[in-house]
């Protein structure tokens, strides 16, 4: 049956190819951001509506989540503005205790959130607010939840492969923190349609989803790959981990935070599983390399041209 359904968070990477599917699978998409005018392409989406709302206003949630069948929750921050948790908490915590209310209120019974995966374990706060949430969601009573544990995401404009790639491009050599980190990289095509599955599928009602990709790699081998990918030829220095840590607590002060002492605490832990539901949707995880070179190289190659082409004109 084709629902109605609003989304938080959802005008970022993973929501740019999550909407498309939904639409695509007969549902329509109420988009909820305070920018609207940062996302033009998606408003002239047919069955995707971008509505501008403060999404942290529980009067507003509920009267966007009037009417509707389902809530998709993924907003997220993988840094905040300070050092003490208060924006995770704010983002991942208090966000999801006002949309339960919101959907309490509304009669919303449907509720997808799209976690972490080790949400709950370790000491980072990007963790442990991620944790909070879920335990909220498990304990709310009416709301036929589902949350989903992804490992680092990949895919066409994610803020992964192309973060590295911009600072390999910038920098001959590459200090890296924490490079024997171990990841399990999962395509964002095999996320979205797990979620988009998921909707009307009371399976997977009350249950804690893992998605992961079919390899293990370590985070320097991921950028040694991406340097290899898009053709630079860059040093990369893995650093011990109290020479991590420094970099973290010494970035915590740098704008825009590329690294910081909370993802220095979340990389403790590794991003790997053992269990994988994708099989239980009848899909085969994709590899990161059938995946990366088709969107990375690609976007560099013209990258290249253009500056090529500006050198020319000038």
């Amino acid at each position: 049956m084709n629902k109605r359904i609003v989304l938080l968070g959802s005008t970022g990477f993973v929501g740019h190819h999550l909407l498309p599917a939904l639409v695509s699978a007969g549902h329509h998409c109420v988009a909820l951001t305070r920018y609207p005018q940062g996302c033009r392409e998606l408003a002239v989406t047919p069955g995707v509506e971008v509505r501008q709302a403060n999404i942290f206003d529980r009067s507003q949630l509920n009267a966007f989540f009037t009417g509707a069948d389902a809530v998709v929750n993924m907003a997220g921050i993988l840094n905040e503005s300070g050092r003490k948790g208060k924006g995770f908490n704010r983002v991942h915590v208090e966000l999801v205790a006002n949309a339960i209310s919101a959907c309490e209120e509304t009669g919303v019974k449907r509720f997808v959130q799209v976690s972490a995966l080790n949400a709950g374990k370790g000491s980072s706060h990007y963790l442990t607010s991620k944790g909070r949430a879920e335990d909220l969601l498990r304990s709310a009573e009416g709301l036929d939840v589902t949350i989903f544990q992804p490992s680092v995401i990949f895919g066409d404009g994610d803020g992964f492969f192309n973060r590295f790639a911009a600072l390999l491009k910038a920098l001959p050599v590459l200090p890296l923190a924490c490079p024997k980190s171990r990841m399990q990289p999962v395509w964002v095509g095999d996320v979205v349609a797990a979620i988009t599955r998921s909707i009307a599928d009371p399976g997977t009602f009350g249950k804690t989803l893992v998605l992961v990709g079919p390899e293990v790699y370590s985070l320097k081998e991921l950028v040694e790959y991406t340097a290899e990918v898009t053709g630079l030829k860059r040093k990369i220095i893995g650093l011990p981990d109290n020479l991590s840590r420094i970099q973290g607590h010494l970035m915590d002060f740098v704008p825009g935070k590329p690294f910081s002492s909370d993802n220095f605490r979340s990389l403790q832990i590794e991003n790997t599983s053992v269990q994988n539901s994708l099989p239980s949707f009848g899909i085969q995880a994709r590899s990161l390399k059938s995946v990366v070179p088709g969107y990375l190289a690609g976007s560099w190659r013209q990258q290249r041209l253009d500056e090529s082409r500006k050198r020319k004109d000038h």
